[in-house]
């Protein structure tokens, strides 16, 4: 594809996407993944398990004396840092390269961090929170942009998810932590968080390769106008865009209103931490093995599948108050996303041309940048006034994503 041109509107944005099923075939598959492909991924499962602040957020500015309306505020003032970094990360990374950028952002978010925790007012709250945003969403283009640079084609679903079963693996066991650490002191969650992100700076910088770059007005460079013209006239990454957009919506709500959701029904912080555990061990138990059977499948229809199963699941919160239900809730949750999210990175890289590939790894992280400052705010406003409207309106939302992906998805297949 000429990186110049945008794809022709009437075929396939790209050739099918082969596959291999089965347990041995998983196996040698994650063999021959290359080495920086491994530095990452322990890099990544380092600063995961350090993710403590962001999930209990909304909960600690409630104690702090904040209402939930300002705490919706300020999570949203950190979609909005993010959503300005999605662009600029996938510039940079396309420029100074994946492995620079990923250390400016994990530095940068790590003092973002302890500002954020000696910040009084919600003014400058909000502030540090958009600067934390910015620094945190650096690192998503970059390494997205990595890994197709590192991987080959057939290999990259099984490379999504095997990072996810690293961030996973990292959240699950840290969240339990974290919720643990709340208990006694927030400040173990800040300092905490701000520690592990130094040293994924540190791993990034020793041991990852710079990955695809260009300089400006070099060889091989493609201005931002051109880049920008090609990706919107794109109509299987805009189709994918809508859709997940949706999507993630109803993603904003597990670190905001699923933990306020948790403690109105009188459960405390371990129980919330002990869910967000579920979630990620899950991911880490089922959601390699799961990728033998979802790369037999088109994938639209795999990834409309997995939005509208986690849109269901946390609609079912709005069925009743016990523990029960909020197992359920995020179980079902769990396993659409594990049936969609390694299969919508792999389809993101593959119609990405190598010379964008950064920024089109940026364009589609708006989608979740824009939802984390949007999501929060409709969100603790509908758990204020009727929680569960909300949990009905995040059923909607995933639905929808369903249907977008399903009439107007691409249409790929994949071969055994």
């Amino acid at each position: 594809m000429n990186p110049h041109e945008a794809p022709d509107p009437g075929r396939s944005a790209a050739p099918p996407l082969p596959a291999r099923a089965g347990q041995s075939a998983l196996m040698s598959d994650l063999r021959e993944l290359p080495r920086a492909f491994w530095v990452l991924f322990t890099g990544t499962f380092i600063n995961r398990f350090g993710t403590f602040v962001m999930p209990f957020l909304a909960i600690y500015l409630v104690r702090e004396g904040y209402t939930v309306g300002q705490a919706g505020l300020t999570i949203s003032a950190y979609g909005t840092g993010a959503l300005l970094a999605s662009l600029i990360g996938g510039h940079l990374a396309d420029t100074i390269g994946r492995r620079h950028t990923m250390v400016v952002g994990s530095w940068g978010a790590a003092a973002c961090l302890i500002a954020l925790y000696y910040a009084r007012g919600l003014p400058v709250i909000m502030t540090v929170a958009a600067l934390n945003g910015f620094a945190n969403a650096l690192y998503s283009p970059a390494a997205s942009a990595l890994i197709a640079d590192l991987v080959p084609d057939r290999l990259r679903v099984r490379a999504f998810a095997a990072l996810r079963f690293a961030v996973n693996a990292g959240f699950g066991i840290g969240s339990a932590a974290a919720g643990f650490l709340a208990k006694y002191s927030f400040a173990w969650l800040f300092f905490g968080d701000a520690f592990t992100l130094l040293i994924f700076g540190g791993i990034a910088l020793a041991f990852l390769p710079h990955g695809v770059r260009h300089q400006r007005g070099g060889k091989g460079y493609i201005p931002w106008s051109i880049a920008l013209g090609h990706i919107f006239r794109h109509r299987a990454f805009l189709t994918m865009f809508a859709s997940t957009l949706l999507a993630s919506i109803v993603f904003s709500q597990f670190n905001t209103s699923y933990g306020m959701e948790v403690t109105r029904r009188g459960f405390d912080t371990t129980y919330y931490g002990s869910l967000l555990a579920l979630n990620g061990l899950m991911v880490i138990l089922f959601e390699l093995p799961l990728t033998s059977l979802t790369l037999r499948f088109a994938p639209k229809r795999v990834i409309a599948l997995g939005y509208a199963i986690l849109g269901t699941g946390f609609a079912l919160n709005a069925i009743g108050d016990s523990l029960n239900v909020l197992i359920l809730s995020m179980t079902l949750f769990t396993i659409g996303e594990m049936i969609a999210m390694p299969m919508q990175s792999a389809y993101v890289a593959r119609i990405a041309p190598r010379e964008m590939r950064g920024r089109y790894s940026g364009a589609m992280s708006m989608a979740w940048s824009f939802s984390s400052m949007v999501g929060p705010v409709g969100g603790m406003w509908l758990f204020a006034h009727h929680h569960d409207a909300l949990w009905i309106t995040c059923g909607a939302f995933g639905l929808l994503a369903a249907a977008v992906m399903l009439v107007f998805g691409a249409k790929l297949t994949l071969h055994k």
